[in-house]
């Protein structure tokens, strides 16, 4: 029979006395903080190396913050060889290490090597582990636990606080999971840092959660590798970022970059065809951007005379052709020009040791700067921005076909050809699309500083462009890419993880896949499952731990003031979904009531939201009204996915209203 025992079965002392351990640790935190505080930078020496250590101070004081509604830890282990070893027999887990003034551990950081038995241990194995107990708390006090006896081999039933703590209704941004995390999500996050890791995560198997965390574990194990090269996050727009904003701070992290990819590659926003994008997306435009910024090298048609009081040193035109094609291709284009400079003003240095002349380091460095050797680079290997050449592309058909060779065809060629260029690059409006392209460019100028780690969510929605710009920021590092196939919402949308591995650059990364699901009901997603064998057909099915009875209503009419009140009966937050044409007349139904519409650059904190379908991804509310389907649906040419995403997006409820009648896909 499953066993565990729950606090109401145990006398209440013993819930006091851990409420007492709680209370000593909180007192304890707030020591080390008070301690850290006290700190001084000034006996660091100089200016610069003080500003080091005093923001290293700061950033440790920050670390130490406690958060009064959270607990400071949520489990406890019981040590078999409890005496027997250099570790305590009873180990409090938390969300960070916690000493008291003698040094003694008073709870240990939830990533520490000892703490992995209290997600891993079980009956069959457990870990040296005789007792796991489990905390509940409310408000940041603890009002219960249950034990789990592992070294007894008897099997252990579901347990109720995590049962709980998984379906306790949120408002706000995200919360971290590291009371609740699964084996199988413990598995991921404590994956070695030269192991990139692609997540396939079916919704609410929280496979967001799940990068997050992993960036948190690798950060305590890697510390001094990764707080010298970095670590980042890239999700798909800020309301996202803004979503998950507080989950790695909870985890005591706060300085780990959180951007958009346009954030990363620019924030360019000029409208664009999607077909258009889609061909400016595909990773056959590489070699085509990389011709098109060597073709802008020129044969060298005359070499290079330098004066020097009454002698003339000079360099032939075949001597510069040799310099030239020696460096072309086997360099970044500016590191390329510099060392043309370089080695023309080398062989003008060796025609001045040939008379006699004893010509040092400066005597070069002044002829590479010079006025010949600098005219005679300018017009073989001319002086260019990303821009510049990107501008010419798209503008000059015959450039465009020269570049292009047979990796676009015609028709893609006249698809990517500016239909009224713009007077200049300097005036030019770039796309989205351009950004990866530019990037591109960029890189082929000047080599692209790696990153020790990088989370990528959403990554199903990138192009192949934007992946390559995104592999190098960690081509000397690692990644974690999360995503879900099943929605996939743009032209682009990849089919593959390997094939998005391939294009990150990681092709020995390895694919894992989270199909249990933890927060979605499985009678909503059970319903939106409906729609997979037309945008997903070869994933399996999810399946969710929580039945989720009357979880579900599909309701005829658009009511949504009525729904909406509904769900505000409730507690918990509501996210009120519809198609983007609808935001404003929705919001005007809705005017009776407070609420606020969801900005892509924004972060909303309202109980009620409007939620533009577009903006949807990645996003959870308790309660989910979705407005009208097949508006969703007929948006965009991914619409089904779309719908999908929306459909996936509720913890504890989904409402659907609608006029028009549903996506036949839904119709059981």
């Amino acid at each position: 029979m499953p066993t565990h025992k729950l606090a109401p079965d145990i006398p209440t002392d013993v819930l006091a006395a851990e409420q007492a351990h709680l209370a000593e640790s909180r007192a304890a935190l707030k020591a080390m903080r008070a301690h850290a505080q006290s700190l001084s930078a000034d006996a660091a020496g100089d200016w610069v190396s003080q500003q080091i250590l005093q923001s290293l101070l700061d950033q440790r004081v920050a670390a130490l913050a406690d958060h009064p509604d959270t607990p400071l830890f949520f489990g406890r282990l019981d040590r078999a060889d409890a005496g027997q070893s250099d570790l305590p027999g009873t180990i409090y887990v938390g969300r960070r290490h916690v000493h008291d003034g003698g040094s003694k551990p008073l709870v240990i950081d939830w990533r520490a090597p000892v703490s992995r038995a209290f997600y891993q241990a079980s009956p069959a194995d457990p870990m040296g582990i005789v007792r796991r107990r489990r905390f509940g708390y409310h408000g940041g006090a603890l009002t219960a636990f249950e034990d789990e006896p592992l070294g007894e081999g008897v099997e252990i039933g579901p347990s109720k606080i995590l049962t709980e703590e998984i379906e306790r209704p949120r408002t706000g941004p995200m919360r971290d999971i590291v009371a609740t995390i699964q084996p199988d999500q413990d598995e991921i996050v404590r994956s070695t840092l030269a192991q990139t890791v692609c997540v396939q995560g079916a919704p609410g198997t929280g496979k967001t959660a799940v990068g997050l965390h992993r960036a948190a574990y690798l950060l305590f194990t890697h510390r001094e590798r990764l707080a010298r090269s970095g670590v980042m996050i890239v999700g798909p727009n800020r309301a996202f970022l803004s979503y998950i904003s507080s989950v790695l701070p909870a985890l005591g992290e706060v300085k780990v970059d959180q951007t958009t990819v346009a954030g990363l590659l620019g924030e360019h926003a000029a409208p664009e065809d999607p077909l258009v994008a889609a061909v400016k997306g595909d990773a056959r435009m590489a070699p085509v951007l990389e011709r098109a910024l060597w073709l802008h090298i020129v044969k060298p048609s005359e070499g290079v005379v330098f004066t020097k009081g009454a002698y003339r040193y000079r360099v032939a035109d075949y001597e510069v052709r040799e310099i030239v094609a020696s460096l072309r291709g086997t360099t970044r284009y500016n590191p390329g020009r510099a060392a043309l400079a370089q080695r023309l003003a080398h062989m003008v240095l060796v025609r001045m040791e040939q008379r006699g002349e004893s010509p040092d380091d400066r005597v070069q460095d002044a002829v590479a700067r010079s006025k010949p050797v600098k005219q005679l680079v300018d017009a073989v290997w001319p002086k260019l921005t990303p821009e510049q050449v990107l501008y010419r592309l798209l503008s000059d058909p015959e450039f465009l076909a020269r570049a292009a060779k047979a990796d676009l065809s015609p028709e893609e060629q006249e698809t990517l050809l500016w239909r009224k260029p713009y007077r200049s690059w300097k005036s030019a409006k770039w796309t989205a699309a351009d950004a990866a392209l530019l990037d591109e460019l960029r890189d082929l100028m000047e080599r692209t500083p790696s990153l020790g780690h990088l989370v990528v969510d959403e990554a199903q929605d990138l192009s192949e462009m934007q992946l390559r710009a995104l592999g190098r920021r960690c081509r000397n590092g690692s990644a974690t890419v999360l995503g879900d196939l099943a929605q996939g919402t743009t032209p682009w949308s990849t089919r593959s993880w390997e094939s998005v591995l391939e294009h990150l650059g990681q092709r020995e990364g390895e694919v894992t896949e989270l199909t249990l699901g933890f927060r979605v009901p499985r009678e909503v997603l059970d319903f939106a499952a409906r729609l997979l064998p037309s945008i997903a057909p070869d994933l399996a099915a999810p399946r969710s731990l929580r039945p989720g009875a009357g979880s579900l209503t599909v309701r005829q009419g658009l009511e949504v003031a009525r729904a909406a009140e509904e769900a505000l009966a409730k507690e918990g937050s509501i996210g009120v979904i519809v198609p983007d044409t609808l935001v404003e007349q929705v919001s005007a139904a809705l005017s009776g009531l407070p609420h606020a519409v969801l900005d892509p650059d924004s972060a909303e904190e309202h109980r009620l939201l409007v939620v533009p379908a577009t903006l949807a991804k990645g996003l959870e509310y308790d309660h989910v009204i979705v407005v009208e389907p097949a508006d969703i649906v007929a948006a965009e040419p991914r619409g089904l996915a779309r719908l999908y995403v929306v459909l996936t997006r509720a913890v504890t409820s989904l409402t659907v209203l609608h006029d028009k009648a549903l996506p036949a896909q839904l119709v059981a």
